[in-house]
């Protein structure tokens, strides 16, 4: 990803500000409700990446599009990006402080990924279990893929675990194709 690294200077820097104020819950929902805002409108996402239209432009814009919804440490991030002529890096900027935030926080996310969406007694069996064998709280992310059949996949950090019925079945045609099997007549 291009200016990962600055992206999470600037992440890190705007936590460290969040925190001297007490405020870096509040700051992590802009920077959710920021990222998430860019993410679903790809044409806000072409004007504050676009080198034509003017950083006082892409600042109105972003003014009217939060004022009174973030926090002032929130709007301080827009113009410290727009002053350093980076404000197209707003989005990369929110999800990594979603990162620092959830590190510091020592909370996980974990992806599942099921052929149907997963019911709330069973998310919160999820959830204790990974608390269980990680010491760790999470947040859990619900994916759905009909073509895995059934079962789940479950990553947490760098780990995963396949239990899916696809991957057993994969496995299985694995299997028959390593076993040189000759009937005998």
């Amino acid at each position: 990803m291009k200016d990962a690294r600055a992206a999470l200077r600037y992440a890190k820097a705007i936590l460290n500000l969040a925190l001297d104020n007490k405020s870096e819950a509040a700051v992590n929902d802009d920077m959710s409700l920021v990222a998430a805002t860019i993410a679903e409108n790809k044409d806000l996402e072409v004007m504050l990446n676009s080198p034509i239209v003017k950083a006082s432009d892409k600042m109105n814009v972003l003014t009217a599009l939060f004022q009174g919804k973030v926090n002032n440490i929130t709007l301080g991030l827009f113009h410290l990006l727009k002053d350093n002529k980076r404000i197209a890096m707003l989005r990369p900027v929110a999800q990594k402080y979603a990162i620092v935030f959830d590190h510091l926080k020592r909370t996980q996310v974990a992806k599942v990924t099921t052929a149907v969406p997963l019911t709330e007694e069973v998310e919160k069996q999820v959830l204790d279990k990974i608390v269980a064998l990680t010491g760790n709280k999470a947040n859990l992310e619900n994916v759905i893929n009909p073509d895995i059949l059934g079962g789940f996949i479950l990553r947490v950090g760098d780990v995963q675990y396949d239990a899916s019925i696809s991957n057993y079945l994969n496995e299985l045609r694995k299997e028959f194709d390593n076993s040189h099997f000759i009937p005998k007549i």
